[in-house]
């Protein structure tokens, strides 16, 4: 429709090097949890994700992982992309999302909290999220070959800034060093849990040797945004397809 937020990026009349590339943010792709559980709104219902994924691609995106989106986030390549992130390894993205990801022929990047590997997101217990299995190494490794990214989200998903410098470097450095020996490759990509990041945490990124860092500041990224801080849009429970494709084109 004419007039519409966006119209000028879906003829792919805007300037490749200032058009900007947005980054969807997803935490669990599940049944979405009755009313009034905490942090209810970071579960997206599988027919939903899936709706919006087929969405997205019948209009002309494809979904990258963060490595994939590189020349698209350093503006030497353009096009209709669209980033796909996941927060904390849940084992449900490898039951639901990644099916429908391979299945379009998508990319997408996992940050996984290194030390629960197997395990569970113990670090959402005291605010009474419910328990959710986090991908064994087995599914981790079959989220890579079908060629999906492994970033980094520390060793045990802490509020980086608020603990000591010596510890907030431990959990940036040793998460890199626990996935890669598992995955036998570079891994480039970091989120900060929380979105908690200081300055000094974002130096601490980028002296670990990742090539870039995801937040939960809202907006699509562009080239000249800071590489470490790169903002993405949420997508929550009640994000219909038009709600993300919105989030796409606007902010």
């Amino acid at each position: 429709m004419a007039g519409q937020p966006g119209d000028e990026e879906l003829r792919g009349t805007t300037s490749g090097a200032d058009r900007p590339v947005p980054i969807l943010m997803y935490h669990q792709i599940d049944q979405v949890p009755p009313r009034g559980t905490p942090f209810r709104e970071l579960t997206v219902d599988p027919s939903n994700f899936r709706t919006q994924m087929h969405r997205l691609k019948r209009l002309g995106f494809i979904g990258l992982s963060m490595h994939d989106l590189k020349p698209y986030l350093s503006g030497q390549k353009s096009g209709r992309v669209v980033g796909i992130t996941f927060d904390d390894g849940f084992q449900n993205v490898h039951t639901y999302a990644l099916p429908v990801l391979s299945s379009l022929g998508f990319t997408a990047t996992n940050y996984f909290v290194s030390r629960q590997i197997g395990g569970s997101n113990v670090w959402d217990a005291e605010v009474g999220v419910p328990a959710a299995p986090c991908m064994s190494k087995l599914e981790l490794l079959e989220w890579t070959a079908a060629c999906n990214e492994v970033g980094a989200h520390t060793l045990d998903h802490v509020h980086l800034p608020a603990i000591p410098a010596r510890e907030a470097k431990r959990q940036i450095e040793d998460s890199r060093k626990e996935l890669e020996d598992i995955v036998g490759n570079t891994v480039d990509a970091f989120c900060y849990p929380y979105g908690d990041v200081s300055e000094n945490v974002r130096c601490m990124v980028e002296d670990a040797g990742y090539a870039h860092a995801t937040t939960t500041i809202r907006g699509r990224a562009r080239p000249s945004h800071d590489a470490f801080m790169l903002p993405r849009r949420i997508a929550r429970c009640s994000d219909g397809w038009m709600n993300v494709l919105r989030k796409c084109l606007t902010g």
